[in-house]
């Protein structure tokens, strides 16, 4: 099984480039790039304000706290409930519903911040999207490329995402493919460092403002979608996730009669007996997918049997499923003490040799010192 990972420390590219090209100044009031969201068919530009706008390091840049930060949050919770639904969908979808959640995340950001910190967002933005900033119609214009130098970027982005695409279907991670793949990287990089002149960078530099590290951030998933109540609980008592904020959660879905969550279960009582009381909660969802799964006295029967102490919710309809476009049975979730997703894993936890168990504990141990 294979853990889907999307960080900005792949999407970042470029930030070296930018420290290269010479001490940032802060861009001016007339800076001629608007800040709107990437349009869903500029392909080649990575969409990252979603993901950065959920970590803390951008949030204090911004000095979004207090009051303000707690109400953005309630409307950035409604925001992250399609974009994170949308994960699953094609590609091209996925990407016109960013632009649209990403121009809802803009719209409401700059009820709580400046205008002054609303242009910093959009310099970090920039930063985050490495060499793919001059794919941006905006910036290309800003920078003054030529046809030529412009002509010369999209064949060396089309090289990189050619080897983009093999490597998602490689499940091996062939050490061939891979070093493909970083020197596509690399072409892509000293292209760029070569082609531009004195006066496009300093354009570029200008742009940019101070430089901001986005190949750190790590806390760039949406807040957990809340619990949908069905009427229906098996072991320990009903819950939310609101009620616990302040611990770390995991979370996983689940079939009574699934082969592959069996074998989880055990370390799902493990967690939930050695942990619980270190500030941890394990919250099971039970989504049928056969007809007797459906039967919740049966379901209850079997979190008995199994010897489950924790809350598992009864998803009779599938409607915490779809909240979550859940796609596989098992499926663990871990969720941080402020309700941010970190972390999650489809399938067995120790499949043929995996230590999944061992990574989700370090995680929770990291987790619990923020």
């Amino acid at each position: 099984m294979i853990q889907i990972v999307n960080s900005l420390k792949q999407l970042a590219g470029l930030l070296a480039l930018v420290v290269a090209f010479g001490p940032q100044s802060s861009s001016s009031a007339s800076d001629p790039i608007s800040f709107d969201a990437i349009p869903a068919d500029l392909k080649a530009v990575p969409q990252n304000l979603l993901k950065l706008i959920h970590t803390p390091e951008v949030q204090k840049e911004l000095q979004l706290e207090g009051d303000s930060l707690n109400a953005f949050l309630e409307e950035l919770a409604v925001i992250d409930g399609l974009w994170w639904r949308v994960r699953i969908r094609p590609e091209d979808e996925q990407r016109k519903v960013i632009a649209n959640q990403e121009q809802l995340l803009i719209d409401s950001l700059s009820k709580y911040v400046s205008p002054e910190k609303m242009e910093r967002l959009k310099q970090i933005e920039l930063q985050s999207q490495g060499t793919r900033i001059f794919a941006r119609p905006d910036v290309a214009k800003v920078v003054n490329l030529t046809k030529t130098q412009t002509s010369m970027l999209n064949d060396l982005y089309a090289a990189t995402d050619r080897v983009a695409k093999k490597l998602q279907g490689d499940k091996s991670q062939d050490k061939k493919l891979l070093a493909e793949a970083q020197a596509a990287k690399d072409a892509e990089s000293k292209g760029i460092a070569e082609t531009l002149t004195s006066a496009q960078r300093n354009a570029f530099s200008k742009l940019m403002g101070n430089s901001f590290d986005t190949q750190k951030l790590t806390r760039i998933y949406p807040l957990a979608p809340e619990l949908i109540e069905s009427g229906h609980w098996a072991g320990g008592a009903a819950t939310k996730l609101a009620d616990n904020r302040g611990k770390v959660v995991l979370l996983h879905f689940y079939a009574f009669q699934c082969h592959n969550c069996v074998a989880n279960f055990n370390h799902y009582n493990r967690w939930h007996e050695q942990l619980s009381k270190r500030g941890v909660s394990v919250i099971g969802i039970q989504t049928p997918e056969t007809a007797t799964e459906r039967d919740v006295k049966q379901v209850q029967n079997a979190a008995n049997e199994k010897g489950f102490k924790f809350p598992v919710l009864i998803d009779v309809k599938s409607t915490n499923w779809d909240a979550w476009s859940n796609t596989m049975w098992p499926t663990v979730y871990v969720i941080d003490k402020k309700g941010y997703i970190r972390f999650w894993w489809q399938g067995e936890l120790n499949w043929e040799g995996a230590t999944v168990d061992k990574t989700i504990e370090k995680i929770v141990e990291e987790l619990l010192a923020e």
